[in-house]
């Protein structure tokens, strides 16, 4: 199917009509089937359209800005959530999750912090459990 913009030469009225293809379009032209809504007249021309067309690039980059938010949106919620049940403990985080491993440290709350990779490494090997998560500053302008 194919989807023409029609104007009459007489009246001067545009509308649209589907055709099951071009030829279909010529073959009614040429018998002279073609005919205005408006006033009758089969001084019927197709105007000038523009192809409509799909911007994959673009589409893509409106679902990625779309997936961003969402993720950043849960993200934050992540942090809400563990700045309210966790205590910040900055980058004594390796030090402290050992204390509470090793010498039976009780805490009201689990804790948070700042901790490299080589410490992480370590504390996987000591068979103390901690997990990273992404965490975005609140520097908000």
């Amino acid at each position: 199917m194919i989807k023409y913009k029609l104007i009459c030469k007489n009246c001067d009225l545009t509308f649209d009509s589907w055709f099951s293809s071009s030829k279909e379009y010529e073959k009614l032209k040429k018998k002279v089937l073609l005919n205005c809504h408006q006033c009758n007249s089969t001084n019927v021309e197709k105007t000038l359209m523009a192809p409509r067309l799909s911007n994959k690039t673009l589409m893509n980059k409106k679902n990625d800005e779309i997936v961003f938010k969402d993720i950043k949106k849960t993200i934050e919620e992540y942090q809400k959530f563990i700045k309210k049940n966790f205590d910040y403990v900055g980058k004594n985080f390796a030090y402290e999750a050992r204390s509470i491993h090793y010498n039976n440290k009780k805490r009201d709350k689990g804790i948070y912090g700042t901790a490299t990779i080589e410490d992480l490494n370590e504390l996987k090997e000591e068979g103390i459990e901690a997990q990273t998560i992404p965490w975005l500053n609140d520097h908000k302008n």
